[in-house]
C-alpha cells in the first residue's frame, strides 16, 4: 500500500468519524453530551481538512472548476421550485 492509498483511507475514515459525531450531536440528550459531540465533530472536521489539503498539495485530490452554465442550470432548477 502506497502513501496515496493510506491517505485516501485516512480521509474516508475521517469522513465516517465526522458522520458519527454529527449524528451523536443530533441525538444527544443532554447539553454536556451535545457539547462533547460537537467539539469532537469540529476537531474531526479540522483533521479531515488537513488530510484533504495534504492530498491536494501532492496532486492526489485535484479539484475542478465548476462550469458556470451547469451552476446556472442548477440554480434555476431550485429557484423554480421555491
Amino acid at each position: 500500500m502506497d502513501d496515496r492509498n493510506l491517505m485516501e483511507n485516512m480521509l474516508i475514515l475521517e469522513k465516517g468519524v465526522c458522520d458519527l459525531f454529527l449524528h451523536g450531536a443530533i441525538e444527544s440528550s443532554t447539553q454536556n453530551v451535545h457539547t462533547a459531540f460537537t467539539d469532537s465533530l469540529n476537531n474531526s472536521l479540522k483533521m479531515q481538512d488537513q488530510i484533504y489539503l495534504k492530498m491536494q498539495a501532492k496532486g492526489w485530490y485535484p479539484n475542478e472548476q465548476a462550469d458556470q452554465s451547469k451552476l446556472n442550470t442548477v440554480k434555476q432548477k431550485f429557484s423554480a421550485n421555491a
